[in-house]
């Protein structure tokens, strides 16, 4: 039935990692509608929903980037990319 696609451990952590953080996300949103609204270092006025956009794509670049120079292994743009959403989620 899902023979489409190569599902590995590492893809199916992803997806459900990924799910349960906008599952978290909206359950915050839920509880406390509309006080996520800030503006940071950016200059933007971003939301949670913002944040989180902003640190999964920043997440996707550092990986692509790394690999292209570095290559194995990937602990290095992991710890990165930890630093990146935690500065997202702070300071923008």
């Amino acid at each position: 039935m899902l023979g489409w696609m190569a599902w590995t451990w590492p893809t199916a952590l992803f997806f459900i990692g990924l799910f349960v953080t906008m599952g978290i996300i909206t359950m915050i949103e839920i509880k406390k509608p509309g006080t996520s609204e800030r503006k940071g270092v950016l200059g933007l006025t971003t939301t949670r929903g913002d944040r989180l956009f902003l640190s999964l794509l920043g997440t996707a670049y550092i990986f692509l980037a790394w690999l292209f120079f570095f290559g194995m292994p990937l602990w290095g743009p992991l710890a990165l990319s930890i630093c990146w959403g935690l500065f997202c989620f702070w300071k923008v």
